[in-house]
């Protein structure tokens, strides 16, 4: 017999090849998905369509929240503050000034894109102010820590009328990029009238996509792999040689920007900010948004804040039809209040019955017969 080692066999990976198979079914998917999206200005109407950019503003500062609470574990309650500093920042930079409800407004008047950028700018700057601490609280405390930003921020927006016109808020600049102003000024296309909520839809989709694509590119990286060392084991993490505190303090201030970008696509839809939305149920939404979706995942955020943002704008459209939900200022159960109480219980059957989110429900396959 001879000595002379034999070469190992390789057996096929047919894991590998099963994993490939259905990447043209599923471009063929994104593909169809992308083409659906971009029609709906044509045929949905503008109720549909405000409800969309109120779920697309929601998504991208639930990836920015996700990013923090999801991938990182630091629980932030302030979410709504960042949001604010985006919308009034928008305003007052945008904004020309002037006298409005008896108030002398605070007004840059730079061009509207310009003050876009800025505003998510001085979220972000916000967000760096508070990463000291961000960077060296955890848990409970970091929330209790960020809770504070929900009072200082109603102190301010409600006091500080200058800048933000005061209880009635202020009127928001319309949106003006390539020499297109987002307005309900009637642009037709294709015999269809193109205002403010068909012009915005596709500026909001822009900003959307590049939003998921850069926060998908840290999770995937060696970013994402570092934040969630520092989810799951802080000790260890800083062992492995992991600046935690700086990683802390930088997803903050990712998140605030995150946030800030919202508060900004959230005024150009409002048309209007007022102060009294960004308070603490506002807050508490976006965490409800990522338990609902999914924690540190990109497509949870998204997934949640649809179910989140479209639950009140549906109970509102078709309360007539509901029993137990009344019209807006008629008694009883409100849609804002029922949609409350139905992704309330939506957080807790999550967290008993489904921890991933629902993006963890897949169809389940069949077991492969052995030869």
């Amino acid at each position: 017999m001879s000595d002379t080692p034999r070469p190992a066999l390789r057996r096929p990976a047919p894991a590998r090849l099963a994993l490939r198979r259905p990447a043209p079914a599923r471009l063929v998917l994104w593909t169809a998905g992308a083409a659906v999206l971009l029609a709906l200005p044509f045929y949905l109407e503008r109720f549909w369509l405000q409800a969309g950019l109120f779920a697309i503003a929601a998504a991208i500062g639930a990836i920015g929240l996700n990013l923090l609470t999801g991938a990182t574990g630091q629980l932030s309650m302030g979410h709504a503050f960042f949001l604010a500093v985006g919308a009034y920042g928008y305003c007052a930079l945008a904004g020309d000034g002037g006298r409005s409800g008896g108030h002398e407004l605070v007004g840059l008047g730079l061009p509207s894109w310009l003050a876009a950028v800025l505003a998510v700018a001085l979220a972000g700057a916000a967000g760096g102010l508070f990463s000291p601490i961000a960077g060296r609280l955890r848990g409970a405390y970091l929330g209790i820590a960020t809770l504070a930003l929900i009072f200082i921020g109603q102190h301010v927006l409600f006091n500080a009328t200058p800048l933000t016109g005061g209880f009635n808020g202020r009127a928001v600049e319309p949106l003006s990029l390539l020499g297109i102003t987002f307005d309900d000024t009637e642009t037709v296309i294709a015999a269809v009238p193109f205002q403010s909520a068909e012009k915005l839809w596709y500026v909001a989709l822009a900003a959307l996509l590049a939003c998921a694509l850069f926060a998908r590119g840290i999770l995937r990286g060696r970013p994402g792999r570092a934040m969630n060392a520092i989810r799951d084991h802080t000790i260890a993490a800083g062992v492995m040689g992991v600046p935690v505190a700086r990683y802390r303090a930088a997803v903050f201030v990712v998140s605030s920007m995150y946030a800030g970008l919202a508060g900004v696509l959230l005024a150009l839809v409002f048309q209007r900010t007022v102060p009294d939305y960004f308070g603490m149920v506002l807050s508490l939404e976006y965490l409800a948004m990522i338990v609902i979706g999914g924690l540190g995942t990109v497509a949870g955020a998204v997934i949640g804040a649809g179910f989140v943002s479209l639950l009140p704008q549906l109970l509102t459209r078709y309360s007539d039809a509901l029993p137990l939900v009344a019209a807006p200022g008629a008694g009883g159960v409100s849609p804002g209040e029922a949609s409350r109480y139905l992704y309330g219980a939506a957080v807790v059957a999550v967290v008993l019955f489904l921890p991933g989110g629902l993006t963890r429900i897949r169809p389940t396959r069949p077991p492969k017969e052995s030869a």
